[in-house]
């Protein structure tokens, strides 16, 4: 049993409040910032996965929704317009 609240904090959803297990990585990055060799990752649940996309996209921040486990290594300013998977 030792890890196992770490093993469940890794894959819980990052909307704040959730504790449901994340299915998706919601890949982003600050572009006033950040490159696009710099990628961060949310977790998402399916019930918050469009929550967190747009977020960050009324932001103005490139973002793309991978599987989880699929993170990306690189985003660039212009991502396509199909997020989902």
């Amino acid at each position: 049993m030792i890890g196992l609240v770490d093993d469940l904090t890794e894959t819980t959803c990052s909307r704040a409040g959730c504790r449901n297990i994340a299915a998706w990585n919601v890949n982003w990055r600050n572009p006033k910032l950040h490159g696009p060799d710099r990628v961060k990752i949310w977790l998402a649940c399916d019930e918050h996965r469009d929550y967190l996309l747009h977020y960050l996209e009324a932001r103005d921040f490139p973002v793309l929704v991978t599987a989880l486990g699929r993170p990306l290594k690189r985003l660039p300013d212009a991502v396509p317009t199909e997020r989902r998977p």
